[in-house]
């Protein structure tokens, strides 16, 4: 019997076989095969943190996407981590029971693999009811994010 060896001749990044893909949602414009990184200033307060941060939920990226601060278009990028997650303390049991939001954070990189181009926003409504709510956390000076 004979066998072929294939060699691929491309150098095109190829997506991991049952590699977990998580949301990030932004305004940032990223490409696929960008990485996602710490060190730059945070989608919700205007520092850099140590942290990057992702879902397992599409609502919950949905959610960053409108909040992100900035003028670009929102945009929500699949993405793999690289190293290990935990979850978001900032969310988990701080303000939902458990992770139903499936938020996580992570000091490594984020692999962008792809982008969610049709998904439906909130209402005017709600995104306004949304970051009047932070407003005020924020001139409460309860807006922290646990780092």
């Amino acid at each position: 019997m004979r066998t072929t060896d294939i060699v691929n001749e491309t150098k095109a990044p190829v997506q991991h076989a049952f590699s977990q893909t998580f949301f990030h949602g932004t305004k940032e414009d990223l490409k696929i095969g960008d990485f996602i990184e710490t060190g730059f200033n945070s989608n919700f307060v205007n520092r850099k943190l140590k942290h990057i941060y992702l879902s397992a939920t599409l609502n919950a990226a949905i959610w960053g996407a409108e909040l992100a601060s900035g003028d670009g278009r929102e945009r929500i990028y699949l993405v793999e981590a690289t190293g290990p997650l935990e979850d978001d303390p900032n969310v988990t049991d701080k303000r939902f029971p458990g992770n139903p939001t499936m938020s996580y954070r992570s000091e490594h990189p984020f692999k962008v693999v792809g982008e969610v181009t049709v998904w439906q926003r909130h209402s005017s409504e709600e995104i306004k009811a949304m970051k009047d709510g932070l407003e005020r956390l924020k001139q409460q000076g309860i807006m922290v994010i646990e780092e």
